[in-house]
């Protein structure tokens, strides 16, 4: 199974709206009009309006980095799938590591949002991975199949092509700390194999699996050569044009 690749990056809370439409005006420049690799910028909520106004000059994609699982309500400081969907974004990042270790997130939380997304038309990329203890502990791969089962729980097996998710070992993230490619396939090819268990063989053929944590255009090619990393989830390379556009270029290569 063909998957093509994505490259998605991760902004945090990063660049102001002015300096989020400097960014995406160079990313735009630089590989806007290539369809072989799949191209996402996911700014903060206040430059998405902006964002979403470039990128439809472009076949970069646009992605927010959070939502709620509610449709609407009494949630101050919370944005749904609605207004979402309402500025044009087609991925939304759930589950990330710092969301679950800054504010209390937990699988069964992450799969009502999950849930929420893919009822309204938003492509989640669902972020998994084991802490540095956990690693020491042997315990990676227990960690990875229960953050697949818990926070993929009564997923729709019809809406599966528009899973995304990212494998983020969170000793890797921020730290220039990278797996190894031979690292990063183990738990990628583990990861299909539980999805293979809960949706069968032919729908976790479809799945894009992609890797997270210290992602850069050093270490992209050898990454991207595994045959089950799909693609990455840049983060600090993705705030600047070169870097972002260096690992999107390695992509295209490796495609």
């Amino acid at each position: 199974m063909t998957r093509k690749f994505l490259i998605a990056g991760n902004w945090k809370m990063n660049k102001t709206a002015p300096e989020a439409v400097d960014l995406i005006n160079e990313i735009n420049t630089s590989v806007g009009d290539q369809t072989g690799v799949q191209v996402c910028v996911c700014p903060p909520f206040t430059s998405l309006s902006k964002a979403s106004e470039l990128v439809e000059q472009s076949e970069v994609l646009l992605g927010a980095q959070n939502m709620n699982a509610s449709q609407s309500g009494a949630y101050t400081g919370e944005i749904s799938a609605e207004m979402l969907r309402d500025l044009y974004v087609s991925f939304v990042i759930l589950g990330h590591s710092e969301r679950r270790e800054y504010y209390g997130e937990t699988n069964e939380t992450v799969n009502k949002k999950i849930l929420s997304a893919i009822g309204n038309n938003l492509k989640p990329i669902y972020c998994i991975g084991e802490t540095l203890e956990q690693r020491e502990a042997g315990q990676t791969l227990e960690v990875v199949r229960s953050q697949v089962r818990e926070g993929l729980e009564n997923f729709p097996t019809n809406s599966i092509e528009n899973l995304v998710l990212a494998y983020e070992p969170v000793w890797a993230i921020g730290t220039g700390k990278t797996a190894t490619d031979e690292m990063a396939q183990e738990v990628h090819f583990e990861i299909r194999k539980v999805l293979s268990e809960m949706f069968g063989d032919s729908a976790a053929s479809t799945i894009r699996i992609l890797y997270g944590g210290s992602m850069k255009p050093e270490n992209a090619a050898g990454l991207l050569s595994q045959p089950d990393v799909d693609g990455g989830l840049i983060g600090g390379a993705s705030l600047t044009s070169r870097a972002f556009t260096g690992i999107i270029e390695a992509a295209i290569s490796a495609a």
